[in-house]
């Protein structure tokens, strides 16, 4: 295991943690647990300690302020970083993160997201690691290790149980004991057990009955057992009990400050409804954060000094990119003799990049998780770069779903208007939404605030028919060309707050424009209310649609564009109504008409290389028609260059983290819909893999720990010692190759064991490099953990007796090497 650089306490943090708590009265204390707005804590000048910012992650560092005005960097998803299968890579990300962190003046990164892939249609997939819960624990050791030891901390989430979207406020997952604690409770174990973990932050899902950020069972498993020892924030308005959250350990409630805690906790300590020591309990641990990040008078952060800013940010993120791409196909076409893959640069005097997100590019998904990069490298943009005007574009489809926030031709800005009609300056918008969480630029009191306007200059670029729309609970004035085309309310009627935030947009008028044409335009917006629960927020759109082209025009296009080329490749992609926080997924296939238009292309030229640019898996009813196919996830800002470099000989460095079906209807868990209230994981402990291997006739489209190179690796010996294996591996192509060698355990058949054992299972790994011709020996640990089960009879960990098989290999179903052991 890596030598994690674990920040310690100083001695002087429990002494200064009481002088503080010492000075703050019940209703301060209360309010401190309440949160001030949206990201901050109260500050508490008497105590010494001040306001601490926490922010969302987990691919980038928001900050306060959810605006163009105020960028971050766009790193790759938590998919794709997972699929380097290499904690050092992540550890790097990490400081990265933390770095972005310190720049925007913040505390805490809500991140990782360690819930598992449970079901391919689970809406946030792209934001957690893995289906299996020892790769998501050690990447995850990784990432919070690299946050955390520059001074920033960082809260595990969600604890537990939150693997899917639909009713995710209300529902409650029906979850096994052994299941709880071999799958998604395994991951907390491992994080806190290697990195002491700064915070958690509790789900908004029920598990077993109970609401999680009020479950005082499984906090005291993270608290007693694990040994977790930071503080807990909740989901943001996730926290619905003030009594039974401050009991079972909940030390936020988030965000503030009209939550379940401040005046409505101290009144519950008053009416003796609950104990003072509780309260204090929560502050200590609050206290205790703000000691470690520096927050707190008199006392030393954790990590003295601030980390410098990273040297060459893009060639790093262009680097997590590369090492994330899964090579997962790589056949010849008819007539060549080898793999289509790499491409060779002297041989292309035409290609075809075909497919609207090569030119737009897909790089993140949808939600909570939302940054604004101040540049994107669009597949285009990085092929362009490196072959010039040998790349012929073609957009293929028009991957249209519904009206969508005004973007491209739109120069916007907005500005909040007080009540006695004077204006605060204007920011500028990467596209027509506007989304003022939690605050109101320039610090306006709610009570001054009366509307918000958004204006400015569309230029035509297309002749046609264009709709305009509006997005928000409030009234909205939409004026276009000087003429008021809506003046009226827009309601709404759901249950999700986010819905009401980020929910779909409604068309008011079509109007048809010249190309050229340059419209001014301009939407004021008076929210009904501020969202109640939360701090003042502002959350409105302008909407756009430009005129829809002839989706038969468009494929045959490709098709031409394909047959008179070297070699074709075809970008497809989910949207962001696709794959986002919020909503689960109803099936695995690609929007609009893209099996169609890869089908086309490869039958015009068997030179098809397909790039599958989505978070999570997808069917692909082609994949037998084309030579090759590029798995790149949501690959961040730095993608389109990243995607240049693998396709013309940079080694594609990841391997699946997930397993991936070919059809949803083969996948083994895809209820992710509860029945009355409750999702039962029925399944147990029989999730990705695990289950795959339980099911004669049936194969995945590719399995977990796929991923092919550019060379060939030939296993040459494993030899298992007490605590490791040894495995030695050569690389016996012509070119210096990356390799994860993966090492699974499988117990004796018919072992009689409760509820069943795993056909195998992920114990460890190895990212390893080499030149042609090199050996190279790794010793991958063995842990005394994967050698055991969850006893609900015994409420413990017991040992399986007996012989095991290790097997070391290139993927759980292409295993190398075998030897046996007694245990």
């Amino acid at each position: 295991m890596s030598d994690w650089n674990v920040p310690a306490d100083r001695p002087e943090y429990a002494e200064a943690v009481e002088a503080a708590l010492a000075k703050m009265d019940l209703d301060t204390k209360a309010d401190l647990l309440a949160g001030r707005d949206m990201w901050r804590t109260i500050p508490v000048p008497e105590a010494g300690l001040r306001s601490m910012t926490v922010s969302d992650g987990p691919i980038g560092v928001r900050g306060r302020f959810w605006t163009v005005a105020d960028p971050s960097l766009a790193l790759p998803s938590p998919t794709a970083q997972a699929a380097s299968w290499d904690p050092e890579l992540v550890r790097r990300i990490g400081n990265l993160l933390a770095a972005e962190s310190r720049r925007k003046d913040v505390d805490v990164l809500l991140a990782p997201t360690i819930n598992l892939h449970r079901s391919p249609l689970g809406g946030r997939h792209f934001e957690a690691f893995s289906e299996d819960p020892y790769l998501t624990g050690r990447i995850a050791q990784a990432y919070v290790a690299g946050v955390q030891e520059c001074g920033v901390a960082t809260t595990m989430k969600h604890y537990v149980g939150n693997d899917a979207e639909t009713d995710r406020f209300t529902v409650d997952n029906v979850i096994g004991e052994r299941t709880l604690r071999e799958l998604y409770l395994r991951p907390f174990e491992m994080i806190t057990a290697a990195v002491r973990p700064w915070g958690v932050m509790t789900a908004y899902n029920s598990v077993n009955g109970h609401t999680m950020t009020a479950h005082k069972e499984l906090m005291a498993v993270l608290r007693d057992e694990f040994g977790f020892d930071g503080f807990n924030v909740s989901d943001w308005g996730a926290a619905r009990h003030t009594v039974e959250g401050v009991e079972a350990g909940l030390d936020l409630a988030m965000p503030g400050p009209f939550t379940v805690y401040g005046k409505a906790l101290a009144d519950a300590v008053r009416e003796g409804r609950t104990s003072e020591a509780h309260v204090d309990a929560a502050v200590r641990r609050m206290l205790t954060l703000a000691a470690r990040v520096g927050a707190l008078e008199g006392v030393r952060a954790a990590v003295d000094g601030r980390i410098e800013a990273i040297a060459d940010v893009k060639a790093l993120l262009r680097e997590i990119a590369q090492r994330s791409f899964v090579l997962a196909q790589n056949d010849a076409p008819d007539g060549d003799s080898g793999p289509i893959l790499p491409l060779e640069r002297d041989a292309i005097g035409r290609l075809a990049l075909i497919g609207p997100a090569a030119a737009e590019a897909r790089i993140l998904g949808g939600g909570s998780a939302t940054v604004f990069p101040t540049e994107v490298a669009s597949p285009l943009d990085g092929l362009l770069k490196a072959l010039g005007d040998r790349v012929h574009y073609a957009q293929g489809v028009d991957l249209f779903e519904q009206i969508l926030a005004a973007a491209k031709g739109f120069d916007l800005k907005v500005r909040p208007v007080r009540k006695d009609g004077s204006e605060l300056p204007a920011e500028p918008l990467a596209n027509g939404d506007v989304k003022w969480m939690g605050y109101l630029p320039g610090d306006l009191p709610q009570d001054e605030f009366s509307h918000a306007v958004l204006d400015g200059v569309f230029t035509v670029a297309e002749t046609g028919d264009h709709v305009f729309g509006t997005r928000g609970f409030g009234h909205h004035k939409l004026v276009i060309g000087g003429e008021t085309v809506f003046d009226a309310d827009q309601d709404y009627t759901g249950d999700d707050p986010f819905e009401a935030f980020f929910g779909p947009g409604v068309e008011r008028v079509t109007l048809h424009l010249e190309a050229g044409q340059q419209i001014p335009v301009r939407l004021e917006f008076t929210p009904f209310s501020f969202p109640p629960g939360f701090p003042p927020s502002v959350l409105f759109g302008l909407m756009h649609t430009a005129p829809r082209p002839d989706e038969d025009r468009l494929i045959a296009e490709a098709v031409d564009a394909a047959r008179t080329a070297d070699v074709a490749v075809v970008v497809v992609s989910t949207t962001a109504l696709t794959e986002s926080e919020g909503f689960d997924r109803p099936d695995l296939r690609l929007p609009g008409r893209q099996d169609e238009l890869v089908a086309a292309v490869a039958e015009a030229n068997p030179r098809t290389v397909v790039v599958v640019n989505t978070g999570s898996p997808v069917e692909m009813p082609w994949a037998d028609d084309v030579a090759a196919i590029l798995l790149t996830w949501f690959p961040g800002q730095e993608g389109g260059h990243a995607l240049a470099d693998v396709l013309l000989g940079a080694e594609p460095g990841g391997r699946l983290t997930t397993t991936w079906p070919r059809r949803l209807e083969d996948a083994p868990v895809v209820q992710v819909v509860p029945r009355d209230g409750e999702l039962r994981y029925d399944e147990g402990i029989f999730i990705g893999y695990r289950a795959w291997e339980q099911r004669d006739g049936y194969q995945p489209a590719f399995w977990f720990g796929h991923g092919l190179s550019y060379t060939e690796w030939e296993y040459e010996d494993l030899a298992v010692e007490p605590d490791s294996v040894r495995v030695r591996v050569r690389n016996s192509g012509a070119v210096t190759g990356r390799e994860v060698v993966q090492v699974y355990l499988a117990p004796e058949a018919g072992l009689a064991i409760e509820g069943g054992i795993e056909t195998h299972r992920l114990a460890g790994f190895a990212a390893i490099e080499a030149a042609p011709g090199e050996t190279v020996e790794v010793a991958i640990p063995l842990e005394e953990r994967s050698f055991q089960y969850w006893s609900e009879a015994d409420h413990a960990w017991r040992t399986v007796p007996g012989a095991w098989t290790v097997a070391a290999g290139r993927s759980v179903a292409d295993l190398r090497l075998r030897a046996h052991v007694k245990h």
